[in-house]
């Protein structure tokens, strides 16, 4: 059971009453005397995120009331995620319902994430007992998938480099019983790999691509592709210090299909899952790849290097090539990809491409089922001009300033073709500051959508 959820059993919890504004005045009557007027006397006032612990009669603490919206107002279904910093230790029970129980356990466990690797903190000192009807165990593989994606992404690039990765989805593969492999520096060129080498020789760390499999080969076969750029410079096309920042946060697809990984194989779904995780570090040195390079992709199409900067989209290419080649049910690929989708869509909500409308509802009702939002966007024919090259078969980035997420969809489309269904996934991977269930640093996006979707339709 995750850290954050108290065993039944031990002592009636402290009650948490969620209330609005319609519901308050009579959750409050129906409040013990002590605990009424103290609501009273405070002026507590039901607002969304509001907290008021109550006293009871020996002055130590006998509940808690916490502001929701209205149910017509769209309300944050994970906003009882802010109860973790707000409560002291204890252990405590939903005493009515929220808007979504589920969704509001899961965001108490989400909520108390803290990265812990460089400097000490306490555990959770608040506990929630699971609500009746709520599978304690569902929510301790997701809320732990939504934690390794987290500290994968926040750990810096000195100690989360290609081979740190790997060694992250060795550790992974070893706790469920799956096979890793890894292809790594010149043997990439010898295994037909030319774009992960190319992307990643300039740095002393050598570039890998990472291979988990698990579950019964004769399952319908699932794959997942994560972008590892373990910490991007832009190469020769520098970046501004300001846009390297945060650039640790490169490898935060690879660490959202790690995530969705473990849910997956936790959960004993009926699948077989391959895992591909192109790991490289864009570095600048005498062996980085240029501007204007020409290089023939595991695909067998040249490539033309407009940017390099762009370099997400060239080890994918390779990977989803090696995806592609068995013709799964399957493929996801998911990546940190473009700044042009955030200024389309913004920080919290990656957008998704794939030319299977059937796939796209499925994705679509269960982000707005999790609470985990994505938005269609469309494979934009008509753009695949765009993508022209001179004097090879097509360039990595686009010859115009405009629709920069939808041409890169459409790079990585030109790399998949057996594939029953093949769906890509712009993630940010990064939440700027705090919101409820989300700490300030790295994020898990999209991994438990898709974890919804493959349970929904290979589980028991």
């Amino acid at each position: 059971m995750h850290s954050a959820f108290a065993a039944r059993g031990a002592g009636a919890p402290l009650p948490i009453w969620f209330v609005t504004a319609d519901s308050y005045a009579q959750v409050r009557d129906g409040l013990d005397p002590v605990a009424r007027a103290f609501a009273v006397s405070a002026q507590f006032e039901p607002k969304p995120g509001q907290a008021l612990l109550l006293p009871g009669k020996d002055g130590a603490l006998s509940g808690v009331l916490f502001g929701l919206e209205p149910t017509d107002k769209a309300p944050d279904r994970f906003l009882p995620g802010r109860l973790p910093g707000l409560l002291p230790a204890g252990t405590y029970g939903f005493a009515n319902a929220p808007h979504d129980t589920r969704l509001a356990a899961l965001a108490f466990a989400l909520g108390g994430y803290k990265f812990t690797r460089y400097r000490k903190a306490g555990d959770n000192a608040a506990k929630l007992v699971v609500p009746d009807g709520v599978d304690a165990a569902e929510l301790t593989r997701i809320a732990e998938g939504v934690a390794l994606a987290r500290d994968l992404i926040n750990t810096p690039a000195n100690d989360m480099g290609p081979a740190e990765l790997e060694e992250a989805a060795r550790a992974l593969g070893g706790r469920h019983g799956a096979v890793v492999r890894s292809i790594v520096g010149d043997d990439l060129i010898a295994q037909n790999f030319p774009l992960i080498h190319a992307v990643g020789r300039a740095s002393p760390r050598a570039p890998r691509l990472v291979e988990l499999t698990w579950g019964d080969p004769a399952a319908p076969k699932i794959t997942l592709v994560g972008k590892g750029v373990c910490f991007d410079t832009g190469g020769l096309d520098l970046k501004p210090s300001s846009g390297m920042l945060i650039m640790k946060k490169d490898m935060g697809g690879a660490a959202c299909v790690l995530a969705a990984a473990h849910m997956i194989m936790d959960a004993k779904l009926k699948v077989r899952l391959r895992v591909l995780i192109p790991a490289v570090e864009n570095s600048v040195s005498g062996a980085a790849f240029r501007p204007l390079d020409v290089y023939r992709s595991r695909k067998g199409l040249t490539v033309e290097i407009g940017n390099t900067d762009a370099e997400g989209r060239l080890v994918l290419a390779d990977a989803l090539a090696l995806a592609d080649e068995e013709a799964p049910e399957l493929i996801v690929d998911m990546a940190t990809l473009t700044g042009a989708a955030r200024v389309a869509l913004g920080l919290d909500l990656p957008p998704f491409y794939t030319h299977a409308d059937a796939l796209a509802e499925d994705l679509m009702r269960h982000a707005r089922a999790e609470h985990d939002p994505l938005w269609r966007m469309p494979l934009w024919r008509p753009y695949d001009s765009m993508l022209d090259s001179k004097v090879a078969d097509l360039n990595n980035v686009s010859s115009g300033a405009f629709a920069g997420s939808i041409t890169a969809a459409l790079f990585l489309n030109r790399f998949v073709e057996k594939a029953k269904a093949w769906a890509h996934v712009d993630v940010y991977g990064w939440t700027p500051s705090a919101k409820p269930a989300r700490p300030e640093g790295g994020e898990c996006q999209a991994a438990r959508v898709l974890y919804a979707l493959l349970k929904e339709r290979y589980g028991s």
